[in-house]
Order: structure tokens, then sequence, then C-alpha cells
């Protein structure tokens, strides 16, 4: 796994949250129920903050230890990436929440944004402690595929058509959902100068497309394992998907984690340039992900 350091104490720290949340989630205490409805909020801050801590041990440097105040702004760019999709379902109605109690549309909003806010830091550090395993070091010097503006152009009418059939025909285009947010941003960063996917395989390095989607499903699993018995949780109904269920998601639906890593790092990046935030402390940089 390369270079070997000392764990940070933080990783322990992270070790107890997942702890004190995966019971508190899973069992419900009674008279513990202001906490237990926030156990997925306990569970992941331990998870990110055990997986940098991870990657300080095995790689000698993390998302944390690089840029304190980039890690921060990765938790409040999470909560608008997060909205994003379930904009979108709102046509599809792939999962729905199922809540302990009434929610007020303001408590529910400001409940929902503080989990989702989870979603980019878990993903980026799983995928960057992938990336410091050797299993993908022969990944660096693949096949070269030229980006061209022609290409571009097609990728982004090819991503809007797949929006457009999204929202009007969920049930038979759900799935167009988890490819074409990825290649219309990623696209859009190539154009903009962003740090972008495509550039990566330009240069034929096929790594951080497998660390990201290897990352994401590591993810995928651990939320839906510490969802299954939780509540608030979340179900599914994704049409000709269900049928054996691992935990609450149909088997075939995990293939969806895999683009999802891409969508996340090209969504997180769009955003860093939409939001002007280049040039501030809350960006570490275009080697600020490291594969």
């Amino acid at each position: 796994m390369g270079i070997r350091s000392r764990c940070p104490g933080y990783g322990y720290i992270g070790v107890v949250l997942i702890a004190f949340g995966w019971p508190l989630a899973w069992v419900r205490p009674e008279d513990w129920q202001w906490l237990w409805e926030n156990g997925f909020l306990f569970l992941w801050v331990g998870y990110c903050i055990l997986v940098d801590a991870l990657n300080v041990r095995y790689s000698g440097t993390s998302l944390l230890s690089r840029n304190g105040k980039a890690y921060i702004g990765l938790f409040i760019l999470s909560v608008p990436l997060w909205w994003i999709f379930e904009f979108f379902n709102l046509s599809l109605q792939n999962w729905h929440y199922l809540q302990v109690r009434p929610l007020g549309h303001m408590e529910y909003a400001i409940r929902a944004s503080v989990h989702f806010s989870v979603v980019i830091p878990a993903v980026l550090s799983t995928a960057e402690l992938w990336g410091a395993m050797p299993l993908f070091a022969g990944l660096r010097n693949g096949r070269r595929i030229a980006v061209t503006n022609r290409r571009l152009a097609i990728l982004i009418l090819a991503a809007v058509v797949m929006m457009v059939l999204v929202v009007s025909f969920p049930k038979i285009c759900f799935f167009m959902l988890w490819i074409c947010l990825y290649l219309f941003c990623d696209s859009l960063n190539v154009l903009i100068g962003a740090p972008s996917l495509l550039k990566r395989l330009e240069r034929g390095d096929l790594r951080p497309m497998i660390c990201l989607a290897a990352g994401a499903l590591t993810c995928g699993f651990f939320w839906e394992m510490w969802n299954f018995y939780a509540l608030p949780k979340w179900y599914y109904t994704l049409p000709y998907f269900d049928g054996y269920n691992i935990f609450e998601m149909p088997a075939l639906g995990y293939l969806g984690y895999l683009p999802f890593g891409l969508e996340v790092y090209a969504i997180y990046h769009l955003m860093i340039w939409l939001c002007g935030l280049k040039k501030t402390g809350f960006y570490g940089g275009e080697h600020y992900i490291r594969f």
C-alpha cells in the first residue's frame, strides 16, 4: 500500500463515533430518540475521518492533512450536490424516505442538508484509499483517448438529451441519471480548464476513474448496510430492478454507485469553478484529489 505512517489520533475518534452511532441507529433506545434520529450523522462523520486517517497511515497524506479548509469545503459543497439528485428524484421516485415523525418543510430541509453533507468527503476519501493500493497501479498507462471539441460537443448534447429523457420518461430512462450528470459536468470541466477525468483519459490514465468507482461502491455498501435497520431510512422502487435485494437496494442497483463516484468528482470541480472558489482556501488545487 505504499508509505506507512502512524495513524493520526483523530482516526480513533472516527472509530468511537462509528461504535456509538451504529448501535444507536439500529437499536434506537426509547429515551434517546433525539440522538438516534441523527445516528446517520455520527456514523458518516466517523467514517469520513477514519478513512482520512487511514489514508495518512498508508500513503502519508490525506484530504484533511493537506488542506483543512478545503476538507471543510467538501462537506459544504456536498449539500447542493445531493439536492441536484433529489431534484431529479421528484420525477424518478426511485428512492423514498421513511421518517420517524412528520417534519415541517424547514426542519426537513435543514436536517436533510446536514445529513447530505457527508457525500463528497466520504466518496473522495475512500477513492484515495483505493488509490493507495498497488492493485490499480498498472492502470496509469492505458490507451490514450483524444478529447476533441467535437467529441465534447457530442457528449454534452448526449447528456442534455438524457436529462430530458430522465424527466420525461422516468420509468424507462431512470438509469441515465447516473451517466448524464458525469458526461455533462466533466465535459464542461474540460472546456473551462478545471480538473477532468476525461483529460486523464487523454493521458491514458484510467486509475482515477477506477478508484472513484470503487470508492463510491464501497461507500454504497456502508450506506445501504447502516440504513437497513435505521430510522429515518430510505427504500427503493426501481423499475425492472426490483427483485433480489442486498439490504434495501436491489442487487443490480449497486451498479449505479460506479458512475456515481465519477459524478461526485466532476460536479465537485465544476461547483468550485462556478462558485469562484478556485483561488480560495476552500479549494486545494488541481492535484487536491490524489490517485
